[in-house]
């Protein structure tokens, strides 16, 4: 074949593929998860060219109770973070959109959260030098969430991001000035303290819906990468030491930000394996946990 025809061929070929990514991306799809199949004990990729996309950050993702809302955030080099949704309408998905809660340009909005009775949906801000950050919630209402609600003074006295719940409305999330993970009591109504959760190491954590474990990333001693860490809670109301969630989840690259789907049986987190350093969302069945659970 000549060369000239071969190249317009295969420019056609590449133009072909490309829109149907681009088409793939938009399409209605159906069916729970997006209609992904659902993995086993080996982390595959999430929603590839429809969530986890090629040339952006995609960290910290949570579904809704009923699993027919999905939120998570991300962001290109240079921006702020976005909040982005997609939700099941009729039995079908919408293209994902971004959302701001602040309704303020310049801080960007990160780590979505919804709460075990769908009613709340958590979140963090930052600045543009990603500073200033702050945690935040949002109530249902009608068909749509409120205006945003700060956490308040107590949470929010020193930087902090990345909340998770537990079932009884206590929250854990990430105190950045101290690097640790800390933990506000939810009593009657209100979260009136803070405290260190008490473990060795490991920041952006989620909770268990029972409080029985604790995943978060963390430092690896070797190769100083970032893995995945999961701490058990023990009778005597300590925690394990930090069992790391082994080769088929943690690898060269960086894991991090983790989190469980409502019904806990699959855990999602960030891979930091794409071209410059930028990451995909990742899933796998949550049996590996108790696989690791030591009683």
């Amino acid at each position: 074949m000549p060369k000239k025809v071969w190249s317009a061929l295969s420019l056609i070929l590449i133009s072909f593929c490309l829109g149907a990514k681009d088409q793939h991306a938009n399409v209605a799809l159906s069916g729970i998860y997006l209609g992904e199949k659902l993995p086993g004990e080996t982390p595959t990729l999430f929603a590839p060219g429809i969530i986890s996309l090629d040339g952006r950050y995609e960290f910290g993702i949570s579904f809704s109770p009923d699993l027919k809302e999905i939120y998570f955030s991300g962001n290109k080099k240079g921006e702020l973070s976005k909040i982005f949704m997609t939700q099941q309408v009729n039995g079908k998905w919408t293209p994902v959109t971004p959302i701001s809660f602040t309704k303020q340009s310049e801080l960007g909005e990160l780590h979505p959260f919804v709460s075990h009775d769908g009613n709340k949906l958590y979140f963090s801000s930052h600045d543009s030098e990603y500073k200033e950050n702050q945690n935040w919630y949002v109530q249902r209402k009608n068909h749509s969430w409120s205006t945003a609600i700060n956490l308040g003074e107590v949470i929010n006295q020193d930087e902090v991001f990345d909340v998770s719940e537990s079932a009884n409305g206590d929250l854990y999330y990430t105190n950045i000035s101290k690097m640790k993970m800390y933990y506000a009591p939810f009593k009657s109504g209100r979260y009136p303290e803070q405290m260190e959760v008490g473990i060795d190491s490991g920041i952006h954590g989620v909770i268990s819906k029972s409080q029985d474990f604790l995943i978060v990333d963390a430092r690896h001693k070797e190769r100083k990468d970032k893995d995945l860490y999961v701490y058990f809670k023990l009778e005597d109301g300590g925690w394990s030491d930090a069992i790391n969630l082994g080769d088929k989840v943690n690898t060269t690259f960086n894991e991090t930000v983790p989190n469980l789907t409502p019904d806990g049986k699959f855990l999602f987190f960030s891979r930091y394996d794409e071209k410059n350093g930028l990451s995909n969302f990742y899933w796998v069945s949550s049996k590996i946990i108790e696989d690791l659970r030591p009683y």
